[in-house]
């Protein structure tokens, strides 16, 4: 087995990677062909009810069950797969190997590597791999218990402190919440809104998850229920906040010119960019919500894709808070600055609507899913089989997986359109 990770750990067990920049000729070049998820809800009942943090951390298990659904998905064999990336969120790394994870799988693959946990360039990394024809049949695995090991996020059991590119830990600023809530602020303040207006997005995110069959959070939820809802960090809720739940999620990929006739329709990698704000950082993050940078990668993915922002009927954004999915919808040009909230209370951005945003509850209310289940609503979308919330006629779909610096979105379209 060739073993190559190319991914990396730094000294926060964070994973560095590097990936292949928006080039023409990689698109359209290779298609998902199987999708498979973990089962959010169930899972997600079984972690809360449990007494103690598990002895095993479970990401075998997940990641077990998403696998055979998109091999049978697919309608490929263990024998097809040469390739796989785990994009695994264990908690010691040192303990973690290609090798072993392949082992629990079943898989014998010519190929495995560790890969970013989080949907941040490992679909183009498998994209060039297999349009080099290193290898042909790619399976991209996702699986993190968080739910279950008790993964903290944020407070005095939060591990970055001071020298953290975003956290400040004297300063109470030790998560992402932190972060959030002051763009919150400075948004509603800028452009006239008030709380109740972004509970928007919560209540059409939560609707939306009653159309799916995996979401965690299906029962519907009133503007009402949003603003008697807790604050994290004012003025955010905690229905503005993402779950933490335990998720698997798989993508196999392969050559377009080699999906033809198999179970699927084909969805094809069409473009994706990358754009990162390094200075002055606190001014591109918070006063400037990252707009500067969303222009840039999703022009990259557009051009790439050879598509116009108009082409884009489906858009899956990273909802860690609901006010980063507000800034990323402006910030890639389905809105104007200040304009998302108004556009979503009038219904363009609900099921119907001229936008279908996080049709399937997104990680605000179906799992978290560090943008892996974007991309696989996105396939669901454009096969036309996302059931009764499909966006009509589907041809063209945009992910977008955004830390507080930077924005990584992925173009999708459906093979046969």
């Amino acid at each position: 087995m060739n073993v190559a990770p190319r991914a990396r750990m730094n000294r926060n067990d964070e994973v560095i990677v590097t990936f292949p920049d928006a080039d023409r000729e990689l698109s359209n070049r290779v298609s998902i062909v199987g999708v498979g998820n973990s089962d959010f809800a169930f899972d997600y009942e079984t972690a809360r009810s449990r007494k103690a943090e598990p002895v095993h951390n479970m990401a075998d298990q997940l990641a077990l069950t998403s696998f055979e659904r998109a091999l049978a998905d697919s309608g490929l064999t263990r024998r097809d797969i040469d390739a796989v990336g785990f994009s695994y969120f264990v908690k010691d790394y040192s303990a973690f190997t290609p090798e072993l994870a392949s082992d629990a799988l079943g898989l014998r693959p010519r190929h495995a590597e560790m890969t970013m946990p989080i949907m941040m360039g490992v679909v183009p990394q498998a994209v060039a791999m297999l349009a080099r024809k290193d290898v042909d049949t790619f399976a991209l695995i996702y699986s993190a218990p968080m739910r279950s090991i008790r993964r903290a996020f944020g407070g005095d059991t939060e591990s970055y402190g001071p020298p953290s590119y975003y956290y400040y830990h004297p300063w109470g600023w030790s998560s992402q919440g932190a972060h959030w809530a002051l763009k919150a602020q400075r948004y509603l303040s800028q452009y006239g809104y008030a709380e109740r207006d972004l509970g928007v997005v919560a209540t059409t995110l939560r609707d939306n998850a009653g159309r799916s069959d995996f979401a965690i959070m299906q029962d519907p939820i009133t503007i009402e229920d949003y603003l008697s809802s807790r604050y994290v960090v004012k003025p955010l809720h905690l229905l503005d906040m993402c779950l933490v739940s335990d998720a698997s999620v798989c993508l196999i990929l392969k050559r377009t010119e080699e999906s033809a006739g198999l179970r699927t329709i084909p969805v094809r990698v069409s473009g994706w960019g990358r754009a990162e704000t390094h200075k002055e950082m606190f001014k591109h993050m918070v006063v400037k919500a990252l707009r500067e940078e969303y222009q840039e990668a999703g022009r990259q993915a557009l051009d790439m894709a050879g598509l116009d922002i108009a082409e884009i009927r489906h858009f899956e954004g990273y909802d860690a808070a609901s006010i980063h999915l507000i800034n990323q919808i402006e910030g890639y040009g389905f809105a104007a600055p200040g304009e998302a909230l108004s556009m979503w209370a009038d219904g363009h951005m609900k099921y119907g609507g001229g936008l279908g945003v996080s049709t399937s509850g997104g990680m605000m209310s179906e799992a978290y899913t560090q943008g892996w289940g974007q991309v696989l609503e996105a396939v669901r979308q454009l096969r036309h089989e996302a059931g009764a919330r499909q966006v009509l006629d589907l041809a063209a779909s945009m992910t977008s997986l955004s830390t507080p610096d930077g924005a990584y979105p992925l173009v999708f379209t459906r093979g046969d359109a």
